[in-house]
Parts: structure tokens; C-alpha cells; sequence
């Protein structure tokens, strides 16, 4: 089969396309063809080395988190799935393979793709939407009358956050450019900030939670619209001694990943404000609840462009400009 493989790390690096055998499928495993990959952020930093320390993948690999196929083969154990459905994944860390045309994903993890949605809409969704329910429902616990402030709504993970916390009831604040208003106020957001001319800081106050995906910088301001009891969740870091343990990271990862989020969670600690390191995981179960919320229309899906396969490396340079209004894809079949 046809995959784009990492050969280095490195942040001038590219993928190489190869061809490759096909994965060996074990018993809780389902065979999925691949018809649409969804490009991340987190492709990204693996590919240039960022993430080494806490997924250490072995050169040369297969990269992608996201897909959305055809089952074409089940392993022993499986029970949830038969050969012929439609799914969407992002398979678990440590079993990505997702830019290549056929891999085994472990049952757990898949969902049935929704209805109303093409292969292509289907593979930019887990990755961003189980992020965002991660951080929302299952961290954040948001209430109907809370405030929330997201970062960044018209990328990936805050087109989806934006709407998920509308459904839930909250009052929603995002930054984007001028231009994404229009789309991001219809996709439910409350109070739009203009990040090139504003400076949320002066507008926001007294929030129950923020949902960060920028810089370090941007998080320690951040800390400083919550208010006393709220809770600030970052997606980019810097990761805390609790996740650390949670990987089972060395003692030296452990020491190191302490030291880089002292600052913030000082900071945190000094407001009376829980400061969390959110690394999402895979969830198949959380997978279709969400599918139920797109089928229902209370989750749109907007993706920005589709690339055929081999230009899978032009899609990384399109994510990594920043410049995405929705997801990338890539059409593999």
C-alpha cells in the first residue's frame, strides 16, 4: 500500500511517499480502507521532533490522526463493527497511520460515521471534536450559564468547541480575524475579538473557563480572565507534573515537564484557578456521541480544503500557515 512515511524529525523535514505492506490485523482490531485523512496541528509537531518526549515514535513511521474509510476486515474479537460500515477514528497514540490507504484500528476507537457527512467531512472531525468534548464536557464540565473564552474559533478544534458549548448553554468568547466573524457568530460564538487589533485581556473578565491553543504568553493572560474557582485547559502546553505521571514519563520527562509549566500553574495556584495539561485520547464512545449531535444538526462541520493524496505534504504547509478557516483533508480514495 501507498503511505507518507516520517523518515526524520525536524522542522524543515517533509514526508516521503513509499510503498509499504499492509498492516497485519490482530483480534481486537478493524481493518479500515482509508478514503479521507484529516490534517492536525499535532502532525506537525510530531514531524519536526517537538513531541519526542512524549511520543517517542521510531523512524521511519507512518504519520495522520484522523481518517474516515470502509471496514473491509475484522479481527476475532471484534463485535461492534462488520465488514462494509462506514467509520471515522483517531486511532490511539502509538497506533496512528492515518495518510496511508489501508489501517488496522482497534475497535474501541472507531464510531460509525455520520450520515449526513462525506468521507471527507467525516476524517476532519475526531481529532478536534473529541478534543473539544474532552475539554468541555469531560474536564471543564461546562453549565448552562457559564462563560467561556476559545481560542482561536475558526480553527479546527474551535469551530467545533464553539458550537459543542452552545449546545451546552455557555456564553461563548473567541478571537479570530475579521474576516472569520461573520461565520464564527453563525456558528453560535457571543463576543468576537479581534486578535490582530484587540487585546481580549480588556474585553473578558470573570470567566469560568478558557480553552487555550496558543502560546505560552497567551496562557499566562489568559489566567487573568477567570475568575477565582474557574478553570483554564490548555491543548499546546506546557504539560504538568499529573500528565507526566499519567503517561508514566521517566523521572527525568517528569522533572523536565514540572519545570516548564511551574510558571503557569504558580500563577494559576496564586488566582485560586486549576490550571490542566489536556492531551486528548481516543474514545470511540465519546466518537458517537458526538455523531449524534452532527447528525442532529447541533454540529457543523466546515472544512476548508481537500487535497488529493499525494499532495499531502502542500496540506501540512497549508495547516502549519495558520491560515486554515476549518479543516485541511486529504482524498485518498
Amino acid at each position: 500500500m501507498k503511505a507518507f512515511v516520517v523518515q526524520n524529525y525536524g522542522k524543515k523535514e517533509e514526508l516521503t511517499l513509499r510503498e509499504i505492506s499492509k498492516p497485519i490485523l490482530r483480534e481486537n482490531e478493524v481493518m479500515v480502507e482509508i478514503y479521507a485523512a484529516g490534517l492536525n496541528q499535532l502532525d506537525i509537531k510530531i514531524l519536526s521532533g517537538e513531541f519526542k518526549m512524549i511520543l517517542p515514535y521510531k523512524t521511519p513511521f507512518i504519520l495522520g490522526h484522523d481518517l474516515a474509510g470502509i471496514v473491509i476486515e475484522t479481527g476475532s474479537g471484534v463485535t461492534k463493527f462488520k465488514i462494509g460500515d462506514e467509520v471515522y477514528a483517531r486511532p490511539s497514540d502509538l497506533h496512528i497511520g492515518t495518510f496511508a490507504e489501508y489501517l488496522a484500528v482497534e475497535e474501541n476507537d472507531l464510531a460509525l460515521k455520520p450520515k449526513n457527512l462525506s468521507m471527507d467531512e467525516a476524517a476532519g472531525v475526531p481529532l478536534v471534536a473529541l478534543t473539544a468534548w474532552q475539554a468541555l464536557v469531560e474536564i471543564g464540565k461546562l453549565k448552562k450559564g457559564q462563560k467561556v473564552f476559545i481560542q482561536a474559533g475558526s480553527g479546527g478544534v474551535g469551530i467545533v468547541a464553539i458550537q459543542l458549548a452552545k449546545y451546552l448553554g455557555a456564553t461563548v468568547a473567541t478571537t479570530a480575524g475579521k474576516a472569520s466573524f461573520p461565520m464564527l457568530k453563525e456558528l453560535g460564538a457571543d463576543v468576537l475579538i479581534d486578535y490582530k487589533t484587540q487585546d481580549f485581556e480588556t474585553v473578558l473578565k470573570d470567566y469560568d473557563l478558557v480553552l487555550n491553543s496558543q502560546d505560552t504568553k497567551t496562557l499566562k493572560k489568559s489566567l487573568n480572565v477567570v475568575k477565582t474557582g474557574g478553570k483554564v485547559i490548555s491543548i499546546s502546553g506546557p504539560p504538568t507534573p499529573a500528565f507526566a505521571q499519567e503517561i508514566g514519563a521517566s523521572w527525568l520527562i517528569r522533572t523536565a515537564l514540572s519545570l516548564l509549566s511551574f510558571g503557569v500553574r504558580k500563577k494559576a495556584k496564586r488566582r485560586g484557578i486549576d490550571y490542566e495539561f489536556l492531551f486528548m485520547k481516543s474514545s470511540g464512545k465519546q466518537l458517537g456521541e458526538i455523531t449524534k449531535l452532527i447528525e442532529d444538526g447541533t454540529i457543523k462541520i466546515v472544512v476548508d480544503k481537500v487535497y488529493p493524496f499525494p499532495q499531502t505534504n502542500e496540506a501540512l504547509n497549508h495547516v502549519a500557515s495558520g491560515r486554515a478557516k476549518g479543516k485541511i483533508v486529504v482524498k485518498i480514495k
